[in-house]
């Protein structure tokens, strides 16, 4: 078999990331597993294992890669950093048409670059191979429990970005005291399932969404909603279509009050459409504040994170270093101060694998290693690859001819 060589690029992503989608033991195993592959890695000062890890194995470190077939990293990469006519591996964000991206896709497009995104490698029912998904949920409870002791004074956490390991994250969590906490999660994919988690190593009661809705608590408890939970056809047809909601979320308005108003921490894990109803509104939270409390929400943790989205209250995307801002109901806006009688903590970090990122590269490199790259280096019958490629030779390819208007700019 023709031989391949892999380079794994340094992350220049401002944050920065100190993920890596091949850690050093993972080289190895992927050596041993296909003789005709070699890899380098470019080094970097911010990478969760250090270079030290790497040479120790034996791997060898290279500035230039422009020697390499295909370059592997997780965030885009920098567009000067580029180099013509090879394959890239990494998560591109172009296919959605994002604005501040455009400029890469036409760099690939102008360097001939093939460009393999990640979100898009899925399997013949479309079904995703590889993401980050779980660790953002693991990652993002932690962040709301965390949350709620700075709310109410009476625990403290480590930020997870301090700890070595998700070992030792979890190992805080036996400082947390709930009382009579009820926490809500929305979604039932790898997020939300990352999140309950997060929330089993409590050893607290969950309850069903019928319950939760109808019932008073003298212990903590938490429950987690799916679609046919927050919204309803606007037009009362039952019973619940899912398919039918995905296809056409605009035919339905949300039901999520009736939990929203029994909550204290609320962890929105789920997956959103713009045209989907809002899980609430912000009038909805004014109804909180002073005497009135009727929707007592102390802390959000919006692990989805979209923009004045499907929670409204989420006005921009925080920071691993800054995961918090203070939301003030009655005016809509963020506070430089806030007061836990009246203002709701807000956690809405975009990366949040990124805080736990020894833990999270292992798991991603799993998969590539197992499923990916000798896809990439051999043989496809799937097409996994082709379906997950953007650009090539200086075209967009078939499947993503969609973005032609995005790339002309109009």
């Amino acid at each position: 078999m023709k031989p391949i060589k892999i380079g794994v690029v340094r992350e220049t992503k401002i944050p920065p990331d100190h993920r890596v989608a091949l850690p050093p033991a993972k080289i190895i195993e992927l050596k041993q597993q296909l003789p005709h592959v070699e890899v380098v890695v470019q080094p970097s000062p911010m990478r969760c294992f250090s270079d030290a890890e790497y040479l120790e194995l034996g791997i060898s470190m290279q500035e230039d890669l422009s020697d390499c077939d295909i370059l592997i990293g997780v965030k885009e990469v920098d567009i000067p950093t580029l180099i013509p006519d090879k394959t890239y591996l990494f998560f591109a964000h172009v296919a959605k048409e994002q604005p501040y991206n455009r400029i890469l896709i036409l760099a690939l497009l102008e360097k001939g670059i093939r460009m393999v995104d990640y979100e898009y490698l899925t399997d013949s029912y479309g079904v995703r191979l590889i993401a980050f998904g779980r660790w953002a949920g693991i990652v993002g409870a932690y962040n709301g429990l965390r949350g709620l002791g700075i709310h109410s004074n009476e625990y403290s956490l480590k930020p997870a970005h301090t700890c070595h390991d998700r070992q030792e994250m979890d190992a805080q969590l036996s400082k947390v005291e709930l009382r009579n906490t009820r926490i809500l999660l929305s979604g039932g994919g790898r997020v939300a399932q990352g999140a309950m988690e997060t929330l089993g190593h409590l050893g607290i009661r969950e309850v069903n969404p019928e319950e939760y809705s109808n019932n008073e608590f003298a212990e903590p408890v938490f429950c987690r909603i799916d679609p046919w939970h927050y919204v309803a056809r606007r037009d009362g047809q039952q019973p619940f279509d899912q398919e039918h909601f995905f296809d056409y979320p605009e035919f339905y308005l949300s039901t999520s009050l009736k939990y929203l108003q029994k909550t204290d921490l609320y962890i929105a894990a789920h997956y959103w459409n713009p045209d989907s109803p809002r899980m609430f509104e912000l009038d909805d939270l004014k109804s909180g504040v002073g005497a009135k409390k009727t929707m007592p929400i102390k802390v959000i943790a919006d692990i989805s994170c979209d923009i004045n989205g499907s929670v409204p209250s989420t006005l921009r995307a925080t920071t691993i270093a800054e995961p918090y801002y203070w939301f003030d109901p009655e005016t809509g806006k963020e506070l430089a101060r806030g007061e836990a009688s009246r203002h709701i903590l807000m956690m809405t970090v975009d990366n949040l694998p990124g805080e736990l990122p020894r833990d999270a590269s292992q798991e991603f490199s799993n998969v590539l290693v197992s499923q990916i790259i000798p896809r990439l280096t051999g043989d496809d019958p799937e097409n996994v690859i082709k379906r997950a490629s953007i650009t090539e030779a200086g075209e967009l390819t078939e499947d993503y001819n969609y973005l032609d208007n995005y790339v002309k700019g109009r």
